[in-house]
């Protein structure tokens, strides 16, 4: 069993007003305002590449806070499913010739399989000792991935993948084509998560991240729960690094280093852990910082944890989970007055 501290209780009912605590209509009408936006941003004068790398992670943040913020799990592995997806997906579109469906279809299979046998050591334990199963079994693959240059190309990673044409029409060469198909791919799967979140699978889970051995004296078995939420989080963290070595045609040592851990942790903690939009907002943030504070090199590290420091400080519960506890606040007087 490997439970780690949940959000307080009073903190995950607010961050879920954003995320729309089932009601459906909510979520859908936030959604839409968000897909739109995405939509037109490239026409604004916002840069596709910089998007695609945001949503990329922002899916990546996503699938994490699915583990994190309502299984109660705390990796600090999952860079090692974003990673390997990557050269999955790169290797095969490179010399086995896939398609860019078919490698990004393969990549996650690959990063599912990996999840599920990762996941059945880890689960075994339970706490920090999760996070340093999970940190010991990504730096095993780090270092296969080093080690391994006939398939991975070594420190060189494997470059100029071919982004080829989707189902053999759309030509992805074509940056703008190549955004709406990442931002249907993100769109596709953030509505999955919800869907998961917020189903009968998704209410068990959030009950044995609340009181475990209740749950288990309910008669659910939260091992496997546990297990399948490992799964689907680490498949989703493949379906967005597969993503992404397609579109920037590379695959790195840098996306399966133990850093991008860590990284994902941020995103997810500074938008909000155990909302549905705050993993979202907390990967925009920190691309946007080490996008537009890049002149400052190696100190923008430093800034971004200044940053992290303060809103930490200052957002206890992230970004969109001190937006929602304001709205439930807002409500509360609003009801009371009535």
């Amino acid at each position: 069993m490997a439970t780690t501290a949940a959000p307080p209780a009073a903190a995950a009912a607010a961050g879920e007003v954003i995320g729309a605590a089932g009601d459906t209509r909510t979520f859908a009408i936030a959604t839409l305002a968000m897909a739109l936006a995405f939509a037109v941003a490239p026409h604004v004068g916002v840069y596709p590449v910089f998007l695609m790398k945001a949503l990329c992670f922002a899916l990546f943040a996503c699938a994490f806070n699915l583990l994190i913020g309502f299984g109660g799990l705390l990796s600090f592995g999952h860079a090692m499913f974003l990673g390997v997806a990557g050269y999955a997906s790169a290797y095969s579109a490179k010399n086995w010739g896939f398609p860019p469906e078919l490698a990004i279809l393969f990549a996650t299979a690959v990063a599912a399989l990996l999840g599920l046998v990762s996941g059945a050591l880890a689960i075994r334990r339970q706490g920090i000792y999760f996070a340093m199963i999970t940190l010991a079994l990504a730096q095993m693959v780090y270092f296969f991935c080093l080690q391994a240059p006939a398939i991975t190309g070594g420190e060189d990673g494997i470059q100029s993948v071919p982004r080829g044409r989707l189902f053999g029409v759309l030509d992805l060469s074509s940056t703008l084509a190549l955004y709406y198909v990442v931002l249907v791919i993100f769109l596709t799967a953030f509505v999955l998560i919800y869907r998961i979140i917020y189903s009968p699978f998704g209410n068990v889970l959030k009950a044995i991240r609340e009181n475990e051995p209740r749950a288990i004296s309910l008669g659910y078995d939260a091992e496997r729960y546990k297990l399948l939420a490992f799964v689907l989080s680490a498949t989703l963290s493949g379906l967005a690094g597969a993503t992404k070595a397609i579109v920037f045609q590379l695959a790195s040592l840098t996306d399966v280093h133990w850093s991008m851990s860590g990284e994902v942790v941020l995103m997810t903690l500074l938008g909000g852990m155990g909302t549905i939009f705050g993993p979202v907002v907390g990967a925009f943030v920190i691309i946007g910082l080490e996008n537009y504070l890049s002149g400052f090199g190696q100190w923008v590290t430093v800034i971004t944890g200044a940053i992290f420091v303060v809103c930490v400080l200052a957002f206890r519960r992230g970004v969109v989970g001190e937006i929602g506890a304001w709205w439930a606040r807002r409500k509360g007087r609003l009801g009371g007055r009535s």
